[in-house]
C-alpha cells in the first residue's frame, strides 16, 4: 500500500468510526428502544465492516515502542448509563466468547457498546492529532484483540431480539377458537337416546 493509498485508507476507516461514535450517542439520547435496536443493529454491521477491512490487511506497525499520549479518554459512563436503561430487560446477554474454547460468558451490550466506543475513539484521538500510523496500528490491534469480538457479540445480540421480536408470534387466534370450540361443546346439550 502506498503512502497516499494508506492515508486515503485510514480517512475511510475514521470516517466509519466517528459515524458510528456520532450514531452511538444519539441512540443513547434519544432513549426510544424500539428504534434503537435496529439503529445499533444498523452500526455495528457497518463499524464491522471497518474492522473487516483493517483486518484483511498486513499488520500495521505503530512508530514507536509506547503508544503517544492522545490525552484522557472521554467519559462515556451517562452514555453507557442510558444505554443500560433504554435496552433494560435485553441489556444482558450470553456468548460464547472463543468458539475454540466454548465457554459461556455474560455480559451487558451498554458494557460493550461503551468499551467498542472507547477503543474506536482512541483510534480517533491518533488519526486526529495526525499520527495516521498509530491510529491504523490500534484500531487493527484493537479490533483483533477486543471490539471485533464484542461487536460480533452484539450484534448475534441484537439479531437476536430483532428475531424474536418478529418470529415468536403468539397464537392468540388459536387460543379464541380452542376457547370457542370450548363453549359450543359445553352449551350443546345432550342428544336424546
Amino acid at each position: 500500500m502506498t503512502e497516499t493509498d494508506t492515508e486515503e485508507f485510514a480517512q475511510q476507516i475514521a470516517d466509519q468510526v466517528e459515524s458510528f461514535l456520532i450514531a452511538l450517542q444519539a441512540i443513547a439520547r434519544e432513549a426510544d428502544g424500539g428504534r434503537a435496536i435496529s439503529l445499533l443493529l444498523l452500526e455495528i454491521s457497518q463499524v464491522l465492516l471497518a474492522g473487516a477491512r483493517l483486518g484483511a490487511q498486513r499488520d500495521f506497525n505503530p512508530e514507536g515502542e509506547f503508544q503517544p499520549d492522545v490525552g484522557p479518554e472521554p467519559d462515556l459512563d451517562e452514555m453507557r448509563l442510558r444505554l443500560a436503561s433504554m435496552l433494560d430487560s435485553v441489556d444482558t446477554y450470553s456468548f460464547v466468547f472463543d468458539p475454540y474454547v466454548p465457554d459461556v460468558v455474560e455480559s451487558q451490550l451498554s458494557d460493550d457498546l461503551t468499551s467498542i466506543a472507547t477503543d474506536l475513539e482512541n483510534g480517533l484521538r491518533h488519526y486526529r492529532l495526525g499520527n495516521v500510523g498509530e491510529a491504523l496500528w490500534w484500531w487493527q490491534y484493537s479490533y483483533v484483540a477486543s471490539w471485533g469480538n464484542l461487536a460480533g457479540a452484539a450484534l448475534n445480540a441484537l439479531l437476536s431480539i430483532v428475531a424474536h421480536d418478529r418470529l415468536d408470534a403468539e397464537f392468540v387466534v388459536e387460543e379464541e377458537q380452542i376457547a370457542l370450540a370450548d363453549e359450543m361443546l359445553e352449551s350443546e346439550e345432550p342428544a336424546p337416546r
